[in-house]
C-alpha cells in the first residue's frame, strides 16, 4: 500500500477522507478525478482498490496526469473503497476535492465582456441531467452553469454525471433575478425559430425543467423566446439535447 504525504499533512487516507468529506467534492470514479485534476482541482486525498490497475488505465486514457496520480493515489482494500462512496463505481477510485470558492465562480460569471455564453437550467429537477449539462457546457467551453430552484448543482450525483468538469466552468445556483448580465435567450416552444437568429457571446442561454418549462420568474425577464426544430407530434427533447443543440448552433456562429 502506498501513503503518499500531502500538503495536507497526513498519511493515513480514510482518516483524511472521514475528516474532510463533509466539507469537500465527492470524485467518484477515475474520470472525475482526470477531469477535476486536468483543470486545477485540489485534491488532498484520492483512493483505488487497485492502484496499478488505475495507473495503467492514466497511461491509456489520461498520460498528462498520470504522474499526478501516482503521487495521489493511495490503495485501500477494496471493501474500506466501498464504504467510502454512495456506490461503487466500475473503476474503484474516489477522490475529495476542494469546491471552488463561491466568490471566484460568481465573479467569473458576472465579468463581461463575455467570450462564451453561461447556461442557466431553470429550476432543473433530474439531477443527471444537470450533471450532463455541465458536462457539455465544459466541453463547449460555456463560462458557466447556473441552476435556479432547489437543486444543489453540486450534489454527488450531478458531479458525478458531470465527470468532473465541475472545475471545468463556473458552477452555482443563483436566484433570477440575480442571473450573470447580458441578452438572456431562453429555449421554449413557441419562440422563434433558432436557425434564423446569430447567438452572441454574452449571451445567457436559459432552458426550462423538464416537465414544466420555463418559470414565470424567468419568461418575465426573457429578452427572447427562440426554439429548437423539431419534428410535429414529437413532444420534447431531453434537456442536455437540447442544451447541446443551442451551444452547438451558438458554435457555429462564433468567430474562430
Amino acid at each position: 500500500m502506498t501513503d503518499p504525504v500531502t500538503a495536507w499533512g497526513r498519511t493515513d487516507p480514510v482518516t483524511a477522507w472521514h475528516r474532510l468529506a463533509g466539507d469537500t467534492v465527492l470524485l467518484d470514479g477515475f474520470h472525475a478525478l482526470k477531469h477535476a485534476l486536468r483543470f486545477g482541482a485540489e485534491v488532498p486525498v484520492a483512493v483505488a482498490a487497485d492502484r496499478t490497475a488505475a495507473l495503467a488505465l492514466a497511461e491509456e486514457l489520461a498520460p498528462d496526469v498520470r504522474e499526478t496520480l501516482a503521487a495521489l493515489l493511495t490503495e485501500v482494500p477494496h471493501e474500506t473503497y466501498a464504504s467510502l462512496v454512495p456506490r461503487p463505481h466500475p473503476t474503484a477510485v474516489a477522490a475529495l476535492a476542494v469546491r471552488p470558492s463561491r466568490a471566484s465562480n460568481l465573479e467569473q460569471l458576472a465579468h463581461t465582456p463575455r467570450t462564451a455564453p453561461v447556461v442557466v437550467l431553470d429550476n432543473p429537477r433530474n439531477l443527471g441531467n444537470a450533471g450532463a449539462v455541465i458536462r457539455l457546457a465544459a466541453g463547449f467551453g460555456a463560462t458557466g452553469v447556473v441552476t435556479t430552484g432547489t437543486v444543489d448543482p453540486w450534489h454527488p450525483t450531478v458531479v458525478r454525471g458531470g465527470a468532473g468538469l465541475h472545475f471545468a466552468t463556473a458552477v452555482e445556483r443563483l436566484e433570477v433575478p440575480d442571473l450573470p448580465p447580458g441578452p438572456l435567450f431562453a429555449l421554449d416552444p413557441e419562440g422563434d425559430d433558432i436557425r434564423g437568429v446569430k447567438l452572441p457571446d454574452d449571451a445567457v442561454l436559459a432552458f426550462g425543467s423538464e416537465r414544466t418549462g420555463l418559470s414565470t420568474a424567468l419568461r418575465a425577464r426573457a429578452d427572447h423566446l427562440l426554439s429548437l426544430p423539431m419534428r410535429p407530434q414529437v413532444s420534447s427533447y431531453n434537456l442536455a439535447t437540447s442544451v447541446a443543440m443551442t451551444l452547438y448552433h451558438w458554435s457555429c456562429g462564433a468567430p474562430r
